[in-house]
Order: structure tokens, then sequence, then C-alpha cells
């Protein structure tokens, strides 16, 4: 294994960089037999979490040693140890383990095979030359920051390349913006009657788009699992969906009501309020969903996502924003 990792390591195999000292317990032993495990345990490396295998030693969870020590000797491994993982398939590059250990901030990860049987381990002290105290938490944050640093040199392009990549999805938001103009146009009449709501559109927008931005970014980090299940997507487009609910209820009360003290006509402030109400459900839905159709279509959905989100949600709403208000006002 190489000493330490430099720039130019970042596209070989992360199998190339890991650790083979590491602990597996079984998800079915006691924490008292799983200390007595850590004693007679030799290993080269500081211990930083336990990993749990299943009976035909496939990853199951994580137990960090804090869980462990604080726990009663006679609770099962399962009941303290954290499920669904993040791990590394062994045929990833460093750059894929550099963009885990920036985004989830964890001190080591664990590498797997195509089973997921843990094959080893990866932990920070690979990015840096200097020893890592995790009991200094500036110096942790320099780490992370550092390896930040990595992902960003392990993806400079060429500007033609670059351009090719990015052009694409910037081109989806131009063909957004003109859709919503000609949205706009068709209520030509109502915006030149209620000015009002002309001055609301930006707010709208900012709100909705705002939304679906939190939204999408929650759903990536699930993405980002190795095993993600419909079962897991269901789950969060439906907790995505209350929670909707209740954003675009506080939201759309608050602009409604600004907008009704400004004109002092409930019917504005109310179509202005529910027009909000709606744009935000479906841009919260539209942050869940575009990400997972992307990733099942095997496209980067950290690249393509946020463009199609957000042009989705400006045309979403737009077509909320009008229709409830013409409805109400027309």
């Amino acid at each position: 294994m190489p000493a330490k990792l430099s720039d130019h390591n970042l596209r070989e195999p992360v199998s190339a960089y890991m650790r083979t000292d590491f602990v597996t317990l079984k998800h079915d032993e006691t924490v008292a037999h799983a200390i007595e495990s850590i004693r007679n345990h030799a290993s080269s490396g500081d211990i930083l979490y336990l990993y749990v295998t299943d009976e035909q030693n496939r990853l199951t969870g994580v137990a960090p040693v804090r869980n462990l020590l604080t726990s009663d000797p006679q609770t099962k491994i399962s009941s303290i140890m954290v499920h669904s993982p993040v791990s590394i398939p062994s045929s990833q590059p460093v750059l894929f383990a550099c963009e885990l250990f920036a985004m989830h901030r964890f001190l080591a990860l664990p590498v797997v095979d195509d089973e997921n049987k843990i094959l080893g381990i990866v932990d920070i002290n690979l990015f840096t030359d200097e020893v890592v105290s995790i009991a200094h938490q500036e110096q942790l944050e320099n780490v992370f920051q550092m390896i930040g640093v990595h992902v960003s040199i392990g993806k400079k392009v060429s500007p033609l390349s670059d351009f090719k990549g990015r052009f694409p999805w910037l081109f989806c938001n131009i063909s957004s913006g003109i859709l919503c103009a000609f949205i706009a146009s068709r209520y030509e009449l109502l915006l030149s009657e209620l000015a009002i709501l002309a001055m609301f559109i930006t707010v709208v927008l900012a709100i909705a788009e705002s939304v679906s931005i939190q939204s999408m970014a929650l759903t990536l980090q699930v993405l980002l699992q190795r095993n993600v299940s419909w079962r897991r997507i269901l789950t969060s487009v439906r907790k995505e969906l209350l929670t909707s609910v209740l954003l675009g209820a506080g939201s759309g009360f608050v602009v409604g009501v600004i907008a009704y003290l400004w004109r002092n006509v409930v019917w504005q402030g109310l179509a202005i309020g529910l027009s909000i109400w709606f744009a935000v459900i479906t841009a919260c839905l539209l942050g869940v969903i575009v990400p997972t159709l992307i990733r099942k279509f095997r496209i980067d959905p950290k690249v393509a996502a946020g463009p199609i989100v957000l042009a989705a949600t400006d045309i979403a709403t737009l077509i909320f924003y009008f229709s409830t208000a013409n409805l109400i006002l027309g």
C-alpha cells in the first residue's frame, strides 16, 4: 500500500489504498463478546469504527466505539449499530472516496465487493501527511477541506470539455426561461389588470426554487448510498410530501398576508398564498423524483439534477401561480 495519496492517484482503484486490519462483529453477538474480540485483535492502526456483518459476512451496519462502551454488556450489537452504512465499492476510484469523505465527514469508510462483503477500510490519514487528531476539531475541519481540494483537482478538465459538460444543462434553464415567458404571455391581460401579481412573481419563484434545491440535496444523500431500494425512495417521497405541505402552508400564509396588507384585497392575498402552497408541494416532489429518475438512467444526478429540477420547478410554479390567480380573480 502506498504511504500517502497524491493528486496523481485519484483515478486509481480505492482498493489499492485500503487497510485490512479492521474489526468486524456479528450482529447477533453481545456487547461483552464484542469488547473481548477487540481486546484480542491486534491492529497497527486506530480502531475508529466496528463493522457489523451477517451470517454471509455481508456488511449490515457500523457500531461506533462510543456506542459500544456506553451500552449494557448483554445488549445485542444489532440494537446499537447504525444501519445502512455508507460504503465504497472496491471498483470505484479514489476520487469517489474523496467525495464521500467530504460529504459525510466520516473518519473511515469500508470498502466492499460486489456482494457487499467488506474487504478493507480507508481512513482520512490517507489524504494528509499530518497525523490527524480527532480531539482537535479545527484540525479535522482542515483535513476535510483538503479532501475537497483533492476532489476539485481530480475533476479538472479543459475549458472545451467543461463547456460540453455544462452547456446542455444551461440550455435546459434557457429553454425553461423561454417557456416561462410564454406562460406569462398567456396571462398578459390578467397581469395588466392586477399589477400585484407581477410584483410577487420573483418571490414565488424564489421560494419554490429554494425548496426544490433543499429536497434535491437530501435526495442526493440518499442516492449516494450503495443499496438504494424503491422502498427507501418512497419513504423519502412520503416524508418530503408531508414536509412540503407544512412549508407551503407557512410560506403561503406569510406572503399572502403581506400581499393582502399591501393592497387591502383579500382575494389577491388568497390567490398568491394558495399558489405558493401548491408550488412548494410540487417543488418538493420534483426535488425527490427528478434526481431518482436521472440516476435510474445512469446519469450523474449531482450534475444533471440541479438544472432539470430548477427548470421544472419554474414552469410548474408559474402554471400554478397564474392558474390559481385566474381561477380566483379572473
